[in-house]
């Protein structure tokens, strides 16, 4: 059982690492930003258009990998201000409104670019293994 990775938008790979990693049916999901299809920063200063950014982010790299949403069992947040916990979640609610997935939020300090407000990584269990029919 091998180890596949998988990126959504096959002009933008990044470098060193993968946005989903999958071995049979575990994917993976890189933390992802508030940047679009063309690396440009959604929504400037505002938590709730970046959490948006990066569930479509965490979307796009699990349908990339065979996934949908449906199939995240577990999503981390990383949060650079506390006070935009609010905004994050209520993103997270008209996602997942009833029996969304596992999930854990972090305060940090920064993240690898200072506008970046937030980060969201996930982990899903698909129905099919790779390769199923």
């Amino acid at each position: 059982m091998g180890r596949e990775v998988f990126f959504p938008n096959p002009n933008r790979k990044p470098s060193g690492y993968s946005p989903a990693s999958r071995v049979d049916k575990v994917v993976h999901l890189s933390g992802q930003v508030g940047l679009d299809n063309n690396g440009v920063l959604v929504g400037e200063g505002n938590c709730k258009a970046q959490a948006e950014q990066c569930f479509k982010n965490l979307e796009a790299a699990l349908k990339a990998a065979g996934g949908e949403m449906d199939d995240l069992v577990k999503v981390t947040c990383f949060l650079v201000n506390v006070s935009d916990y609010e905004a994050y979640a209520s993103v997270r609610q008209k996602l997942f409104p009833s029996s969304g997935p596992a999930s854990s939020t972090v305060v940090i300090k920064a993240l690898v670019k200072p506008e970046f407000l937030i980060e969201i990584e996930g982990v899903a269990v698909l129905q099919q293994p790779f390769g199923a029919a």
